[in-house]
């Protein structure tokens, strides 16, 4: 099985596609088609360790912390997005015909998005930092935590009733809270003298992942949900980067045999008996997931931009699903026929996913004028789409107040110039109109913020969003307008930097480019005098305190 997922990792590599498809492939070879693997008890236990450690390191990597800097969209949005996916998913399972425990499972796999894929995906296109990146791995983060607490509950769905499952989700949040105290209180000290010995991090670590897996299987739920909880429990330590490193491995080697293992359950039958439902499903996920996204996040007063980017990302149904479906096979609570449709379903939406997300802008541009009908739903967009006061007097507009637009910002504040601050994203919008700064909410990729902006001929337009087709359609627009402004743009690689001068931009800035050049100007300055280094230090620390303090939506 690690052989055959090998060899099709690899040559899913090659091809820039996502691995997990491919892992199931090599299942559905060496399994169902091959016959290799005959000894399907041995792959089920390993299966299951395989998911635990996998969501061990789901706990780890989710800092809790994050939580308190995404905002209303990511924590609230994210939780009516899977309620309302959840009941779609339900509806349309029980309009094909299923029974109600299936429809239930249905509706929690159409729920919820693929947090390994879409991470890889958005990594590679550089967009992680984005506005909707970040939006999309908060919505992510928010989905982990519902499916942990909806497979806790998995074991009372059958014979449901109220009572049981809300002392099941109550020995649940009481074990986290312990969790939680025990990362704060106890496991800080056992892990500062841990941390001195390589090998004795690694094994504390394990020990704590089976100790509470233990611990959950005592109370009747699953040893997946107590890894997880230690892994959170661990993920909030000084140490959980080294803990990470030490673990991936075992993650990663086990990660492989589950999503392999998947493959081993697929059943062939007659494939007219899942056709239906099948394309039903895919078209939930490609059609309907987008659309409901695209509503929550017009709805938390984002532009249409960013909320189609967002819905994008998200359709396609998640490694969660796929755990869930094969819990609720154990359980028996769902046949194999349920199961093959899933893993179908996963194949084929993980693998869209990657030409969704690549073209993603693409898709926008043919789409954009059809996009304006959700604008219908940002209710309260009033009060972020502030007019520009017609006595206002500016000549710099300032594109992207985030991370390095913020130095730029300060250095407009300090010459005391007249400038203008356009931002896409909401939240730091109402935060610039309380701090009474001039701004405007508004997307680089919309025309009609060039109409807005009353810029004289000689100004200047400095757009610190490192997207390249959007910095072509602001040269361009900009130049339309106003053909003499000069135009400061920001480029993440040369061959797109050297395009745009070509374009008409004035200045391209390249922040890997000027990072260096900024750190050169440091060591020159102190190459002759390294006492200034803790000055420099000092003062970087109280910019960055100062910068969390005023701004603490800046990562």
């Amino acid at each position: 099985m690690i052989v055959v997922a090998s060899v099709l990792g690899y040559i899913a590599q090659l091809l820039r596609q996502p691995k997990i498809p491919a892992y199931i492939i090599a299942g559905i070879l060496v399994g169902p088609i091959l016959h290799i693997v005959r000894n399907v008890e041995i792959i089920e236990i390993l299966a299951e360790i395989g998911i635990a450690f996998l969501l061990f390191g789901v706990g780890i990597e989710l800092n809790l912390k994050k939580l308190k800097y995404v905002g209303k969209l990511a924590s609230l949005g994210s939780v009516i997005h899977v309620i309302i996916l959840f009941v779609l998913g339900l509806i349309l399972a029980l309009a094909i015909g299923y029974g109600n425990v299936t429809a239930v499972y249905i509706g929690l796999i159409l729920a919820f998005s693929s947090t390994m894929v879409v991470i890889k995906l958005l990594s590679d296109k550089n967009e992680l930092d984005s506005l909707h990146g970040r939006i999309i791995i908060a919505a992510l983060l928010v989905q982990d935590i519902v499916a942990i607490f909806a497979l806790s509950m998995l074991n009372n769905l059958q014979n449901f009733a109220f009572l049981p499952i809300f002392i099941s989700i109550l020995q649940a949040i009481v074990v986290i809270a312990v969790a939680l105290l025990c990362s704060r209180l106890i496991f800080p000290r056992l892990f500062r003298f841990a941390a001195k010995s390589s090998e004795l991090l690694f094994l504390m670590s394990i020990s704590v992942c089976f100790i509470f897996a233990l611990l959950f299987a005592e109370m009747g739920f699953s040893i997946i949900i107590g890894a997880f909880v230690a892994g959170v429990a661990l993920g909030n330590l000084p140490y959980n980067v080294e803990i990470m490193g030490k673990i991936r491995p075992l993650k990663d080697f086990f990660g492989v045999l589950f999503f392999a293992s998947i493959g081993s359950h697929l059943v062939f039958f007659e494939f007219s008996k899942i056709a239906l439902p099948l394309i039903l499903m895919f078209i939930f996920t490609i059609l309907i997931v987008p659309i409901i996204t695209i509503m929550v996040c017009s709805s938390f007063g984002y532009k249409k931009r960013t909320a189609f980017m967002t819905g994008m990302g998200l359709a396609q149904v998640s490694e969660f699903s796929l755990i869930i479906a094969i819990q609720g096979k154990n359980l028996g609570h769902i046949t194999d026929e349920i199961l093959t449709l899933t893993i179908w379903l996963a194949l084929i939406t993980m693998g869209t996913t990657a030409y969704f997300i690549k073209f993603d802008d693409y898709f926008y541009r043919k789409l954009r004028k059809f996009l304006s009908f959700f604008e219908l739903f940002k209710h309260h967009a009033e009060k972020t789409d502030f007019n520009i006061d017609k006595n206002l007097e500016y000549q710099i507009v300032l594109i992207g107040y985030d991370r390095m637009g913020y130095h730029i910002f300060k250095t407009l504040a300090k010459l005391n110039i007249g400038f203008i601050v356009v931002d896409i994203n909401p939240d730091v919008i109402k935060k610039l109109d309380r701090l009474n700064i001039p701004c405007i909410y508004g997307d680089i990729g919309d025309p009609e913020l060039y109409e807005k902006l009353q810029l004289k001929d000689k100004g200047l337009i400095i757009s610190t969003v490192p997207d390249y087709n959007d910095s072509k359609l602001l040269i361009k627009k900009a130049k339309a307008f106003h053909k003499d402004v000069n135009i400061f743009v920001t480029a993440l690689f040369v061959e797109e930097a050297l395009d745009l001068y070509d374009a008409g931009a004035d200045y391209v800035m390249i922040p890997h480019h000027l990072g260096g050049e900024h750190a050169a100007i440091i060591v020159e300055d102190i190459s002759q005098n390294f006492d200034k280094m803790m000055d420099k230090k000092l003062s970087h620390i109280n910019d960055l305190r100062g910068r969390r303090t005023r701004h603490p939506h800046h990562r």
